[in-house]
């Protein structure tokens, strides 16, 4: 079992559990520190620091209905992080961006599920604005997930393998 880590992507899997270990820190010191609804506290130029609930996903999609979402997002959440703990197993010990990629996906994904599951909403404290305008708060899991995605497609535009003989164009 041991030999499968050292010699697989799944050597990685030790970023995803930092993701969700400073996640979970994070947000407990938020829910500890912080009032709910707190306004925002400037922590440099263009971030504050709030407190706020997100019943959805991403910019706060599917945050209006009924509940059901949170389930939805629960099986998501671990049909993805399956997926990328199956890749990350094919992959080579010597692999490098690709695991770090999956492995921030995971982290950030199992970080906001843990929030799904304990409290019925994800704690989001994070608050980017110029001026006036205001990107929708998040945390520190979705940071990680972002990372990770603009890893990924970055590798599938800059990173892409040479083309063989017999293979056909894309």
């Amino acid at each position: 079992m041991m030999s499968l880590f050292k010699q697989t992507g799944l050597r990685w899997l030790w970023l995803a559990a930092l993701v969700i270990l400073l996640d979970q820190l994070s947000k407990l010191a938020v829910l500890q520190w912080l009032p709910f609804g707190y306004p925002g506290q400037p922590l440099v130029p263009y971030i504050n620091l709030v407190h706020v609930y997100n019943k959805g996903a991403a910019f706060s999609f599917l945050a209006d209905q009924a509940g059901w979402q949170r389930w939805f997002f629960t099986l998501f959440a671990l049909g993805v992080s399956g997926a990328l703990l199956v890749w990350l197993r094919k992959l080579p010990a010597a692999a490098r961006w690709s695991p770090i990629a999956y492995c921030l996906i995971i982290g950030g994904a199992l970080g906001n599920l843990i929030d799904r599951l304990a409290y019925g909403h994800v704690v989001d404290f994070i608050d980017f604005h110029v001026g006036q305008w205001h990107y929708p708060a998040f945390n520190l899991a979705d940071s990680a997930i972002c990372v990770g995605a603009v890893m990924i497609v970055l590798e599938g535009l800059l990173f892409r393998r040479p083309q063989q003989a017999g293979d056909k164009p894309s």
